[in-house]
């Protein structure tokens, strides 16, 4: 295969990406500005039932506090549509934020307006304060496409990042998970702060060293793994990582459009019919490319999706009134073997409806042989989402290279897409 063309490609995205961090600044004295990803599952009761999100920013939050800097975070947390509601408060995330720096984290009821100004000003050295929900107000999610058709929503967009860039003397982005948007903390805010210091925290950087090296200098066999419902929501990975990668190894409901169109019978199994020829053409150009594409020979299948419903495994065609749930034990152990030499793993995305056992038997399979090849040696990467949740269900996150804190951003990253919010952004 000839990656030479591809690869210079993807080290200039790779150059273009060597931004500045927090530890290429004197922070000492001054505002910082940081935005984070604190958008924390919560239950019923707003209690926190996962503090992964905070515990990944620490480091960076305690570089500027050791530092001498003032800190102010910003986060959204859920989709509150443009609207207070206190259900999605950020007030639980100052709370456990408190408990794990030992010290107290100032909340503001707001994240612009008089308040959250008066406690920025009087921030010393060292302190440390989180802004509300952002999405609390919809200027944070107007696109910048409809800012720049409408000057009325530019005009609003602009005012409220105002307020938010007129808070601080430096802009740290270390929301990953919200990368590839242009909300008006990721991208006008930024943008509003030209002149002044703005870099990346060590959650991206590492987010970006370990994502940009998969694609520009992989160790080989690279073998990218992808699942989920939707081939529509892959297409431009797979077109992407075709001539980039040795093995595309294909679970998940998203496998059965294109085994449709290899022509077998599916049953009632999730299609997306208007992909089909699509999917064609991807498995032809990843044949042009000596890519090996490896689709579930078996399946678990159900007639009605529900728990501790009754299961069979069929192989090669399903029956009418059958829908395939799991890849069968036959698929999990080739992708098991298929695995097993790769020197660099991707993947993303479940092999079956894994939330409801035992239909997540294909997903623990994947994860473990992921596992046991970074335990010979391979770096891995799990896209978060879904996969994410599956390696951290089994206890297998020390044992996986990188966990990506940004499900649609790394398929983005892996799409080749441009974050123009990290673009902005000072280079080294």
């Amino acid at each position: 295969m000839d990656f030479q063309s591809n690869d210079i490609e993807v080290l200039e995205v790779k150059q273009k990406m060597a931004k500045k961090t927090v530890a290429d600044i004197d922070v000492k004295g001054k505002k910082v500005l940081m935005r984070c990803d604190f958008n924390v599952p919560l239950d019923d009761n707003c209690n926190i039932t996962s503090d992964d999100r905070i515990v990944k920013a620490l480091p960076t939050i305690k570089k500027i506090l050791e530092g001498g800097g003032s800190l102010i975070l910003m986060s959204h947390l859920g989709r509150p549509k443009g609207q207070r509601d206190d259900k999605m408060s950020l007030a639980p995330v100052a709370k456990r934020l408190s408990e794990l720096l030992e010290q107290q984290v100032i909340f503001a009821d707001d994240c612009i307006g008089p308040e959250p100004k008066q406690k920025a000003q009087a921030l010393k050295p060292g302190d440390c304060m989180l802004l509300e929900n952002l999405r609390f107000h919809k200027e944070e999610t107007i696109k910048d496409k409809a800012a720049k058709e409408d000057a009325q929503l530019r005009q609003a967009k602009d005012d409220f990042a105002k307020e938010l860039a007129d808070m601080a003397d430096i802009y740290v982005d270390d929301a990953f998970g919200t990368a590839h948007r242009d909300n008006a903390s990721m991208y006008t805010v930024p943008m509003m702060m030209e002149g002044k210091p703005r870099v990346i925290g060590f959650l991206i950087e590492k987010e970006l060293k370990f994502m940009g090296e998969a694609l520009s200098n992989p160790g080989r066999p690279f073998v990218a793994i992808l699942g989920g419902a939707k081939v529509s929501d892959k297409i431009g990975v797979i077109e992407n990582l075709i001539g980039k990668v040795d093995r595309i190894i294909i679970g998940g409901a998203m496998a059965y459009t294109f085994l449709k169109g290899n022509g077998k019978s599916i049953g009632k199994s999730l299609c997306e019919n208007d992909y089909i020829d699509k999917g064609q053409k991807l498995l032809k150009q990843a044949a042009d490319a000596e890519c090996e594409v490896v689709l579930p020979v078996d399946h678990h299948v159900v007639r009605e999706l529900k728990p501790g419903v009754q299961y069979r495994t069929a192989v090669g065609d399903i029956d009418p009134g059958f829908q395939a749930v799991d890849i069968g034990p036959i698929a999990a152990q080739t992708y098991k073997e298929k695995i097993a030499d790769a020197k660099t793993i991707v993947w993303n995305g479940p092999m079956g409806v894994f939330e409801i056992p035992p239909f997540d038997v294909g997903t623990k399979a994947v994860a473990l042989a992921v596992a046991d090849a970074t335990d010979k040696g391979a770096t891995s990467i799990i896209g978060g989402g879904d996969s994410a949740s599956a390696v951290n269900m089994l206890g297998l996150e020390d044992r996986i290279s990188h966990i990506s804190t940004g499900g649609g951003a790394s398929l983005e990253f892996l799409e080749g897409k441009k974050f123009v919010c990290l673009e902005i952004l000072d280079e080294k």
